[in-house]
């Protein structure tokens, strides 16, 4: 639906232990209904995922109800903008985990793997530093576009990560990527818990490298999933 103003994506998660969540969904839900917003929020008892869609105002006020909340205080949001709504309509869901993957020994509440900036990765990729770059997504999100020389393990699910494991080759330090950041927070964890020994999650993922890097060995286009189907580095350097 093309509307005469900008519309206003924001994209962002965070894993932090949330309890009540019948209750939090019928908050949330209220609100974005309220202002207008189109798009999914998913809750668990691992945290939240939020992929919603509106005018600037009514981001805004949504944005500060969850910064004065103490769970979700600085939440990092990807921002864009468009012409157009590229959701149908609103969905607040529960789930169980965020991101699926069925592996309750990993848990990203309880630690982190190291994160690489985008600039710092662009340096590594210019220098041709021997490093594995590992697409941590879906197949199909990869033959969209990918980085130079990455590892596609042709997922058709990402449940089905550790199980592409002993694929990988482990003599060399491991940076992976996913769309947005929130697929690496668990999969770094699972290589490390397999033994890797030096294993980095690029920070924010495709769209922030995008943001930070522009298209810089960077090959096609990023899938998302939203009725845009993807964003390419140029798009999304235009609306940032």
């Amino acid at each position: 639906m093309t509307t005469s103003k900008p519309i206003t994506h924001i994209a962002g998660y965070r894993f932090v232990r949330l309890a009540a969540l019948p209750e939090l969904r019928t908050q949330l839900y209220t609100l974005a209904q309220a202002q207008g917003l189109k798009g999914t929020i998913l809750l668990s008892p691992e945290g939240i995922n939020v992929m919603l869609a509106g005018t600037a105002d009514a981001i805004a006020l949504f944005r500060a109800h969850l910064n004065a909340d103490v769970r979700f205080v600085d939440m990092f949001f990807h921002v864009s903008v468009s012409l157009d709504y590229p959701f149908q309509r609103l969905k607040v869901k529960i789930k169980k985990e965020i991101i699926t993957l069925r592996q309750s020994a990993i848990d990203p509440n309880q630690c982190r793997a190291p994160a690489i900036s985008p600039t710092e990765f662009r340096r590594w990729l210019d220098e041709g530093r021997e490093v594995t770059i590992v697409d941590t997504r879906n197949d199909y999100e990869y033959q969209a576009g990918a980085f130079d020389r990455a590892i596609n393990p042709k997922l058709k699910d990402f449940s089905e990560f550790p199980a592409i494991l002993p694929t990988l080759p482990r003599d060399k330090p491991v940076v992976m990527y996913c769309t947005g950041g929130v697929r690496c927070e668990k999969a770094a964890l699972v290589m490390l818990a397999a033994g890797f020994d030096e294993v980095y999650q690029l920070e924010g993922g495709i769209l922030n490298y995008f943001a930070k890097e522009g298209g810089a060995h960077y090959h096609g286009d990023c899938f998302v999933f939203d009725e845009r189907g993807a964003l390419n580095p140029k798009q999304f350097e235009s609306i940032n």
